[in-house]
């Protein structure tokens, strides 16, 4: 399955409300005509969020990022894998993940739970190179490993790419997401990123990571410092949004996932993704 360098992350790709379909089909059409090689879905999608993506388009992958394993039976979500692998070969990529504490109905176990989800995808005859898992810890970075295609790592630095690069090993998937703000004004910039990042520090899963980077309670604080904030943010102009893409490549990342933060909820940022995929030259080199 070849995702290129750079895919998008939205939550918005996902919408089930009909007035936003017209919308979405014609958005993932042109982000497939921009050049990008993925499209992410966001917000627990299911399966069944990929189709009309998919059947907008005709060349880009698209993947779920991630999908709940609190929300869906693992029999449901293969027999559903096969039936869009079947008709979209080689262009759908399920994200499993376990999700947070504050977002499942029960959170006992999620390692073991994810093992088990995994069991019951190999017994229904799901592909283990059509899955990637959402990682951040050790343990659950040797499972992408060793029963997935790889990492989709949510909310990370350079550094943690570098720590899943070496867990992974060289050959499996490593696919971060990255979050981004195109404005060049830093303190208009932060006040942005801390509108998304401020509901992402009550969720112990993303603060235990964070910790184990350097980061400390005074960095949680206000909706971050501004030292976490630019740490897992990219702001500023598309020529340092590449440098912090290159900072994730250097560091180990295959395919980076961009999330573009304007602080306008509920619109899609086409007009950022134009000005992504024209400075990056994704036309071009994919």
């Amino acid at each position: 399955m070849e995702l290129g360098r750079i895919g998008i992350w939205d939550v918005g790709l996902r919408d089930e409300d009909p007035r936003a379909a017209g919308e979405i089909r014609e958005a993932a059409a042109e982000l497939e005509e921009l050049g990008y090689g993925a499209i992410w879905l966001g917000a627990s999608p299911g399966v069944r969020h990929a189709r009309p993506v998919l059947a907008a388009t005709s060349r880009i992958v698209v993947a779920t990022g991630i999908l709940s394993i609190w929300d869906y039976e693992a029999a449901d979500v293969a027999e559903e894998q096969a039936s869009v692998d079947a008709e979209y070969p080689g262009r759908f990529l399920l994200g499993l993940g376990a999700s947070h504490g504050a977002l499942a109905k029960d959170y006992s176990k999620p390692y073991s739970t994810m093992v088990d989800f995994i069991d019951r995808l190999d017994a229904a005859g799901s592909p283990k190179s059509g899955r990637v898992l959402a990682a951040l810890g050790p343990r659950m970075l040797a499972l992408s490993r060793d029963r997935a295609a790889g990492a989709h790592p949510y909310l990370i630095t350079p550094e943690h790419t570098a720590t899943a690069r070496e867990i992974l090993g060289p050959d499996p998937l490593l696919a971060p997401e990255m979050k981004v703000v195109l404005d060049t004004d830093p303190e208009r910039a932060r006040a942005t990123a801390r509108g998304r990042l401020a509901g992402y520090l009550g969720l112990p899963n993303y603060t235990t990571n964070l910790r184990r980077f350097g980061f400390t309670d005074d960095d949680f604080r206000d909706g971050g410092s501004d030292r976490l904030v630019d740490a897992t943010f990219a702001w500023g102009d598309v020529t340092a949004i590449r440098e912090r893409i290159d900072a994730h490549r250097e560091a180990g990342a295959d395919h980076v996932v961009l999330q573009v933060v304007t602080g306008e909820d509920g619109s899609l940022p086409r007009p950022q993704w134009r000005e992504l995929a024209d400075g990056l030259e994704l036309r071009q080199h994919g």
